[in-house]
């Protein structure tokens, strides 16, 4: 499995827009990027297994879209 992949694009592509549109709260961000990844650890799901790198890399991955949706907000 890649640490980057078409998963981490649509994590980008859904980060960015949460922080351009819904939410700009870096607690609520933290609260739903890393709760989510603690879910799969329990989900019984095929999709939901990855390896930790991939997991650290995921969160990374929403960090950066996060990050650039809040910049969009206050470019507008």
């Amino acid at each position: 499995m890649n640490i980057l992949n078409l998963w981490s694009l649509g994590h980008f592509i859904q980060w960015t827009f949460l922080g351009r549109f819904l939410i700009s709260n870096w607690y609520v961000f933290v609260l739903l990027s890393v709760g989510w990844e603690l879910l799969e650890l329990v989900l019984p799901y095929e999709f939901a297994i990855e390896t930790w790198e991939n997991k650290v890399s995921d969160i990374t991955v929403n960090t950066f879209g996060f990050y650039l949706g809040l910049k969009l907000r206050n470019e507008s």
